[in-house]
C-alpha cells in the first residue's frame, strides 16, 4: 500500500481522487480517508484481524475471521455499484488501514453499507465520519437509499448511524435492527457535522492551550536563543504539567536532563515546540510523530513566508503531521500563553506574561502579538489565552473560536487578522460564537483584499474590501479600524454588561466636554434623548441651580463624589436611557479617585452599560477597576462614543433573530440544472446569450423584459413589428459587456424602419471602431414606461469567499454612484431586507419629495432568487442591470441581464473545508 495524494499520476484512470479528505476527530487526532484500492486488500485483511472476538460477531452477524478472498471482494469497487473508503493513519512503514466502510448495490437506487472501525479508534467519530462520506458517494452515482443490518446487541454500531443526523427508517426482527436512510444530506446531517466539527477542533486547540506533557526539542542553554526563552519561560510561568528539554548536544537544561530525540522520551508527550532551524524541522516531526506527541508548535520560520523552496517544506510538514495525526500551529509563530490557573502556560518568547483575565487574543504577526500583550497590560486587559498562528499552515482562526467558544474562562475574542484561509467556514463559526461571546477583529492588508476583480458591474463593485466588510457584518464580528479601537472595544465588551439599546444619557462636570461627548455619540449612531421629567426632577433635588439637567447633564465643576454617585444612580434608573458616558474633567475641589469612587458605588449590579471619559487623568483606569465594578475608561469623548456605539450595534445583531430562508414555490429547480448542465456542456461557454439568460432567470421566478433575437439589421425589423409599440434595440455579445460604452443601445425607437437604422449604425460604428467582430446579433426587447426606479443586483464568485451578492443603484452610473450593498450567500430574509434600506438611494423606493413609493418588497424578492440560483448552479458572474423597480405592488422586472456560468470545482466530500495554504486541511469526524 502506498501513500496517496489527489495529484498521484498512479492513481486508476475512474478513481475519484476528490473524496480524498483529511478528517479531525473527536479527540482532535486525523487520519486521511480516501476511496479503498485493489492494493488495500492486505492492510484490509490485518485490520479484521485486530479485531476482537467481540467485534467480528457483531460486524458479521456471527464469529467469523476474513479470508484473503473476502478481503480482496472489499478492496475491488467500480466506484458506481459498489465503492468503499479506507481511513489510514501512520507514515513510511508504519502507515496502515484503521478503518473500512463500504456499500454495495442491492437493486435500483438502494445500497447496503457497513463499516469497521479499528478498537483502538473507536469512540472518537470515525465510523459516522465514514458514513455520511459513503452517503455522498453514493448520492453522487445516483443511490438514493442506503440499508444497513445490525445485530441488536451492538449499540455502538446503531449509535454512529444515528449520530449522523440522517433520518433512520427502524424495522426490529428477532436478534437484529434493519436500517433504512436517505443518502442525501439533510439540516439534521449538516448540523450534526458542524457539532462534531466544533468539538473536533476544540480538542486539536486543546492539545496546544491545555497540554499536560510538553517538549521543547531545540531548548538550549545558550542565552539569547529562542531555544533557552521557550524552555525558560515555560519552567518559569509555572507551568502545572511535564516539561522535557529536547538536544540530542544538550545534556541539561537549567539543571533538566536532555534528551536527544522526540521518540526517546520516557512518556508520550502531548505538545512538542519546535524551534530548530527550517531543513531540521521536517525530520523532528517525524521523529515526533514516530514517538506519539499530539500536536506541534513549529515557532521556527522559513516555510512558507520566504517563497517557493519555504512553500514546498511547509506542505511537507501539513502532509506528515496529517499523516501521524498530529495539528500545527504556526509554522513562524511566536507560541501560545494560557493563564488558566489548572495550566499556567507560556509556550512563548514574549518575555513577560500578561495579567490573567477573561480577553482570548489570537495574532497572526508574532512580533505584533508581543507588543499587542504588553499593551493589554497597560490597558488593564486581562487575558485567559493567546495564540500566535503564524503561517496558519493548518490550526487557523475558526480553529481558535471553535476552542474559545467552549472555554468559561474567555469572556470575549480578539483577532488581528492578516488573511482569512477559509472566508465561509470563518463566517459560519464567527456567526455561532458571536451569539454567546463577543468577537472583536482587525484585519490588515485591506487596500489589497479580495482574490479578484471581474469585469462586470457587479465585479467591479463587490470585490475585495467589501467582501471582508459582508463577512464581518452577517457574523456579527465587531470590526475595528486601527489598534487602538480594537482594544478600546474591548475594554468595554471586558468590563460592562451589553446596552439594552442605544439612548445614551451623558454625564459631566463640563458643559464643553458634555457637548463634545454628545456629539460623538449622534455621529457614532448612538441616541442623545432629553432627559425624562422624573429624573430631571431628581437631578435637581441637590445639584446646584445652575446644573443643565437636560441631557447631557452638567453638575458644574463643583461636583462632588457623592455628586456623581448620586447622579449616575438617577440616570441608570431612567426608562428612556440604555447606557451611560461619563465625562469628568479634574476641577479644583474633586479628585478623579473621589469621582471614580462614587460611579463605582452606583454601578454596581447595574444592568445598563457605563463608559467613562477621563479627560487629562493618568491612572484612570486604574481608579475605575473596582473589586466588583469594573468601568472602562477612556482619554477621549469620541473613543468613548465609538467603543459603546460598537458594543450597542453588537448587541443589537445579538438580540435580533438569526434569520429566515428564502423560499419560492415557483422556482423549476430540476429545469434549471438541466439547462445548466447542458450549457456547460459546451466547452467554454462564456456570457450566456441573451434569451438563454432569460429561460435560466425565468426558472427562478425572475422576470425578464420580452425580447426578441435577430442575427441582421433586417432581422430587426420583422423583431420590433412582432413586439409592436416602442422598442429597444441592442447588441448581443460575448465579449463586450458594456453595450452603452460603445454605443450598443438605442432606446424609444417608435417603428421597424427606426430600429433597423439604429442597428445599422451600431454595426457600421462598431465596424470601424475594430469591435464589429464582437457583435453576435442584436435584441429587440419592448420600452417599459411609467415611474420606477433603475437598479442593479448581481453576483460574482470569489475562490475564497464563494459568491459575493450585490444590489445598488443601476443604469449607467451604478460604477459612479457606487451605491452598493454586498452580503456573501447563502443571505437571509432579514439579511436582504437589511441590503436594501442600506443603500443611499432607499428613500427614493419610500417616495421621495412626493414621488410615488415603489415596490421595494419585489426588490428584494429579486435579491433573495439570485441568491437561491447562485447558490444551486455553478455561476461565475451575474449581472442584471437595470432591474427597474415599479410602484408599490407592481413588482420588478429586469431590462438587461447577463449571465456567465463556469464549470464547478471536483465535488468535495461533505464537510470538506480545505485550508488552501496547506494542501490537506483536516476535516471534523
Amino acid at each position: 500500500m502506498t501513500e496517496l495524494s489527489r495529484q498521484d499520476p498512479a492513481l486508476p484512470a475512474r478513481y475519484p481522487a476528490h473524496r480524498i479528505a483529511d478528517m479531525v476527530l473527536r479527540d482532535g487526532s486525523t487520519v486521511r480517508i480516501r476511496p479503498v484500492l485493489p492494493s488495500d486488500a492486505d492492510q484490509v485483511l490485518a485490520l479484521f484481524g485486530r479485531l476482537s472476538t467481540e467485534s467480528l460477531a457483531r460486524r458479521f452477524h456471527g464469529v467469523h475471521r476474513l479470508r484473503p478472498s473476502e478481503a480482496r471482494y472489499f478492496c475491488t469497487v467500480d466506484y458506481v455499484a459498489s465503492f468503499g473508503l479506507v481511513a489510514e493513519h501512520g507514515g513510511g512503514p508504519s502507515l496502515r488501514v484503521v478503518a473500512l466502510a463500504n456499500y454495495f448495490a442491492t437493486r435500483p437506487g438502494v445500497a447496503e453499507c457497513a463499516f469497521c472501525v479499528d478498537e483502538n479508534l473507536q469512540g472518537r467519530g470515525l465510523g459516522s465520519i465514514l458514513v455520511e462520506h459513503l452517503a455522498e458517494a453514493a448520492a453522487e452515482a445516483g443511490i438514493t437509499t442506503f440499508e444497513a443490518d445490525v445485530v441488536g446487541s451492538n449499540t455502538a454500531m446503531l449509535g454512529v448511524f444515528g449520530a449522523t443526523g440522517l433520518p433512520l427508517e427502524r424495522e426490529v426482527s428477532a436478534g437484529e435492527v434493519h436500517l433504512e436512510f436517505p443518502t442525501s444530506l439533510t439540516p439534521a446531517a449538516l448540523e450534526a457535522f458542524d457539532r462534531r466539527e466544533a468539538t473536533a477542533a476544540a480538542a486539536g486547540v486543546a492539545a496546544l492551550l491545555r497540554p499536560r506533557t510538553v517538549a521543547v526539542v531545540g531548548a538550549s542553554r545558550r542565552q539569547g536563543s529562542v531555544g533557552a526563552a521557550i524552555f525558560r519561560n515555560l519552567v518559569s510561568s509555572g507551568f502545572q504539567g511535564t516539561v522535557f528539554p529536547v538536544n540530542p548536544k544538550e545534556e541539561s537544561v537549567l539543571g533538566v536532563a536532555c534528551f536527544p530525540s522526540a521518540r526517546t522520551l520516557p512518556t508520550a508527550v502531548d505538545l512538542a515546540v519546535i524551534v530548530v532551524p527550517a531543513p531540521a524541522v521536517l525530520e523532528v516531526a517525524r521523529d515526533c510523530g514516530e514517538g506519539g506527541v499530539r500536536a506541534l508548535l513549529v515557532i521556527s520560520a522559513g516555510f512558507a513566508e520566504v517563497g517557493a523552496e519555504g512553500r514546498a517544506r511547509q506542505a511537507a510538514l501539513v502532509e506528515l503531521a496529517r499523516a501521524y495525526g498530529m495539528r500545527i500551529m504556526g509554522p513562524n509563530c511566536l507560541g501560545v500563553i494560557n493563564l488558566d490557573p489548572d495550566v499556567r502556560l507560556n509556550a512563548s518568547f514574549a518575555p513577560e506574561l500578561p495579567a490573567a483575565g477573561t480577553v482570548a487574543f489570537t495574532s497572526q504577526s508574532g512580533a505584533l502579538g508581543i507588543a499587542l500583550l504588553d499593551e493589554m497590560n497597560s490597558l488593564g486587559l486581562g487575558v485567559s489565552s493567546f495564540a500566535s498562528l503564524g503561517n496558519k499552515a493548518d490550526l487557523t482562526g475558526s480553529d481558535l473560536l471553535e476552542y474559545w467558544e467552549q472555554d468559561p474562562r474567555t469572556g470575549v475574542v480578539l483577532m488581528y487578522l492578516e488573511s482569512l484561509a477559509n472566508p465561509r467556514r470563518f463566517a459560519r463559526v464567527a456567526r455561532r460564537v458571536g451569539r454567546a461571546k463577543p468577537v472583536v477583529a482587525i484585519k490588515s492588508g485591506r487596500s489589497k483584499a479580495g482574490a479578484r476583480a471581474a469585469a462586470s458591474h457587479t465585479g467591479s463593485l463587490a470585490q475585495g474590501e467589501a467582501a471582508v466588510g459582508a463577512l464581518f457584518r452577517q457574523a456579527g464580528i465587531i470590526r475595528t479600524e486601527t489598534l487602538e479601537e480594537l482594544f478600546e472595544v474591548a475594554g468595554v465588551l471586558a468590563r460592562q454588561p451589553l446596552p439594552p439599546g442605544n439612548r445614551v444619557g451623558i454625564l459631566t462636570n463640563g458643559g464643553g466636554l458634555g457637548v463634545l461627548c454628545a456629539d460623538a455619540c449622534e455621529t457614532a449612531g448612538l441616541a442623545v434623548p432629553a432627559m425624562g421629567e422624573a429624573a430631571a426632577a431628581a437631578l435637581r433635588e441637590f445639584l446646584p441651580p445652575q446644573a443643565a439637567v437636560g441631557n447631557p447633564v452638567d453638575m458644574l465643576a463643583s461636583a462632588t463624589g457623592d455628586h456623581y454617585r448620586r447622579s449616575l444612580e438617577i440616570l441608570l434608573a431612567d426608562d428612556g436611557l440604555d447606557a451611560v458616558v461619563v465625562a469628568f474633567i479634574p476641577p479644583v475641589v474633586t479628585e478623579a479617585a473621589e469621582a471614580a469612587a462614587g460611579l463605582l458605588a452606583a454601578a454596581g449590579g447595574a444592568t445598563k452599560t457605563v463608559v467613562a471619559c477621563f479627560a487629562g487623568v493618568e491612572g484612570a483606569q486604574r481608579a475605575l477597576d473596582g473589586a466588583e465594578v469594573r468601568i472602562p475608561a477612556y482619554r477621549f469623548p469620541e473613543s468613548a462614543a465609538r467603543s459603546l456605539a460598537r458594543a450597542a450595534d453588537y448587541a443589537a445583531w445579538r438580540r435580533a433573530p438569526a434569520g429566515t430562508a428564502w423560499h419560492f414555490g415557483d422556482i423549476d429547480h430540476l429545469r434549471a440544472a438541466a439547462l445548466a448542465a447542458q450549457l456547460l456542456a459546451d466547452p467554454g461557454p462564456g456570457w450566456l446569450s441573451p434569451l438563454v439568460t432569460a429561460e435560466l432567470l425565468g426558472c427562478y421566478g425572475i422576470d425578464v423584459a420580452r425580447g426578441v433575437a435577430a442575427a441582421t439589421p433586417q432581422e430587426v425589423a420583422t423583431a420590433a413589428e412582432a413586439i409592436g409599440g416602442p422598442v429597444a434595440v441592442k447588441i448581443t455579445s460575448r465579449s463586450l459587456l458594456h453595450k452603452s460604452d460603445v454605443g450598443g443601445v438605442a432606446l424609444g425607437l417608435a417603428t421597424p424602419g427606426e430600429a433597423v437604422a439604429a442597428a445599422e449604425r451600431m454595426q457600421e460604428a462598431l465596424a470601424s471602431s475594430g469591435l464589429g467582430a464582437g457583435i453576435d446579433g442584436f435584441l429587440v426587447q419592448e420600452m417599459v414606461a411609467g415611474p420606477g426606479m433603475e437598479l442593479f443586483v448581481g453576483v460574482v464568485t470569489d475562490p475564497l469567499f464563494g459568491p459575493l451578492l450585490a444590489c445598488g443603484a443601476g443604469g449607467t452610473l451604478v460604477e459612479l454612484l457606487r451605491d452598493v450593498s454586498v452580503r456573501i450567500t447563502p443571505v437571509t430574509r432579514e439579511e436582504t431586507r437589511e441590503m436594501v434600506r442600506a443603500l443611499k438611494t432607499f428613500p427614493v423606493l419610500e417616495g421621495y419629495r412626493g414621488s410615488p413609493a415603489l415596490d421595494s418588497g419585489a426588490l428584494e424578492q429579486l435579491v433573495g432568487r439570485v441568491g437561491l440560483l447562485v447558490e444551486d448552479l455553478p455561476v461565475a458572474e451575474v449581472d442584471l442591470n437595470p432591474a427597474f423597480v415599479r410602484p408599490a405592488g407592481q413588482g420588478c422586472l429586469v431590462l438587461d441581464a447577463r449571465i456567465r456560468l463556469a464549470p464547478p470545482p471536483p465535488r468535495r466530500p461533505m464537510g470538506s473545508r480545505l485550508n488552501p495554504a496547506a494542501p490537506a486541511r483536516p476535516q471534523a469526524g
